[in-house]
């Protein structure tokens, strides 16, 4: 995503993905630092099945990183990072996305 000119459909998707109180939470979380699966689940009090949700859907809207790595003891762990983005939004913004939408 272009920062401050996202498409229509970019700013559908990030619009939606942040419009779930669950994956703002994951966010606010994530941007201390990128976080494990497992701990981030803990420290939000939610499930790991419910957290794969929100992240993939934050993750197919571009907003976090996933990356699979190994620990010492041999476990494969799936860490996330928050994607560095800004938008603007704007009367303005919102025009130039609209005249872009494949939606």
């Amino acid at each position: 995503m272009d920062e401050g000119s996202p498409t229509g459909d970019e700013l559908v998707a990030l619009l939606a993905a942040l419009a779930s109180p669950h994956r703002m939470r994951v966010m606010a979380a994530l941007a201390g630092g990128r976080n494990y699966v497992s701990q981030l689940a803990r420290d939000l009090g939610i499930s790991r099945a419910l957290l794969q949700v929100h992240l993939k859907k934050l993750e197919a809207a571009g907003l976090v990183s996933s990356a699979l790595e190994v620990s010492e003891d041999g476990k494969a762990m799936n860490y996330y990072e928050v994607v560095p983005f800004a938008v603007r939004l704007t009367p303005e913004t919102l025009e130039r996305a609209s005249a872009t939408l494949t939606l």
